[in-house]
């Protein structure tokens, strides 16, 4: 199938800057597959997603290796294999979304929902992983252990933050993974919408929208920066979570660098015609998207080594109480009621764009058969 220039393709399919590189929208599937590789404005976008879930994966089987850790399937991973599955669907979603879009313009609409609903499901994933392994009480052992790990408390300066701060846990406990899910729900609504509204402003919006989850699911994290380590400073658990605030620092720096691609469409703003295939902003949006996953993956993985380096420490701790441990409902159960909450998001979204773009779909077909495009 040959390549097109911007002046060919249906308004809907351009991309701001971007000349040439299209693909006309009535691709078959094994076209689309194929032209993964060659060189499309589509082809590195889907390479730059696709890739990084080996890498990803790579770095994520690792956990299951450690000493003391327990069987992968063992309850203290539900929330780990959940925030694999949100990654692993991000990423998947992401890639086939760019590889696939040009089946129809009907399609295409239907690949971007569906990525955006991959994005706010992996958010409530990350908030899982944070609330069972960075919660404000994860880190407490049991009362009376004798080990290095204990924390101990008359070592801590006069006026320090104590660490498990009421307040903070009440809204830990009860409101932060509903929170988490709501705001990936309002999430999905709004980038979706902006594929049938608000276009002049539309890659802002998306920006700013995921900011939200951002600092909802990080509160956690803000927690455990903002006050003391559970964990003695001459245990190896305080050794294995000092790395924390360094890899969080990096993920949001990374974050900060694909928001500034996303909207500013540089390098390709500054020369339109030459970024076309290679080089463009959503390639290096990608990129630094997944290093700040990258990054999410080390720290919460760095969070996972101090607990089992903790002999006493519980998951749920057996002190501060009434934390509930992982279970299937509180994991898994999340996020399949999210994901049948975003499907039928997707699913209402899909039926408006079918009655949008349904005609003028059927319109391209009798006026741009495949067999008589020519290649530009």
């Amino acid at each position: 199938m040959p390549l097109l220039r911007h002046t060919d393709v249906p308004s809907r399919v351009k991309e701001n800057f971007i000349l040439t590189g299209y693909r006309f929208p009535n691709y078959s599937v094994k076209d689309c597959l194929l032209s993964a590789f060659r060189p499309t404005n589509e082809t590195g976008n889907f390479w730059t997603h696709f890739l990084p879930v080996f890498i990803f994966a790579y770095y994520f089987v690792e956990v299951f290796g450690w000493e003391g850790a327990p069987h992968a399937d063992s309850p203290f991973f539900y929330p780990l294999w959940n925030y694999f599955i949100g990654v692993f669907c991000l990423l998947m979603a992401s890639s086939m979304a760019h590889l696939l879009n040009s089946m129809s313009l009907v399609v295409r609409e239907v690949c971007f929902f569906v990525d955006y609903g991959t994005i706010s499901s992996y958010t409530v994933g990350s908030s899982l992983a944070y609330y069972y392994y960075i919660h404000p009480r994860a880190g407490i052992v049991e009362t009376g252990g004798n080990n290095g790990s204990q924390t101990d408390l008359k070592e801590e300066p006069a006026g320090s933050l104590s660490y498990a701060i009421p307040d903070f846990c009440v809204f830990f406990e009860n409101f932060y993974i509903p929170s988490a899910c709501l705001v990936a729900i309002i999430c999905v609504l709004s980038c979706c919408n902006t594929r049938q509204r608000w276009r002049r402003h539309r890659y802002l919006i998306r920006t700013f929208v995921f900011l939200l989850p951002f600092l909802v699911s990080s509160t956690p994290i803000f927690y455990r920066l903002l006050t003391r380590s559970p964990y003695s400073t001459t245990s190896s658990s305080f050794a294995a979570s000092t790395s924390t605030a360094g890899f969080f620092y990096r993920h949001c720096f990374w974050l900060l660098v694909s928001a500034v691609f996303n909207i500013s469409k540089i390098p390709e703003r500054l020369a339109p015609g030459r970024f076309d295939i290679w080089g463009h902003s959503h390639q290096w949006f990608h990129c630094c998207t997944f290093l700040s996953i990258l990054d999410e993956l080390h720290l919460i993985k760095a969070e996972v080594k101090a607990i089992l380096l903790s002999p006493t420490l519980l998951l749920p701790p057996a002190t501060l109480a009434p934390l509930p441990g992982p279970t299937i409902t509180s994991t898994y159960g999340v996020m399949l009621l999210l994901q049948t909450t975003i499907i039928s998001v997707i699913v209402w979204f899909s039926w408006h764009a079918n009655c949008i773009f349904g005609p003028e779909r059927d319109k391209l077909a009798k006026e741009h058969p495949r067999e008589h495009l020519k290649c530009h």
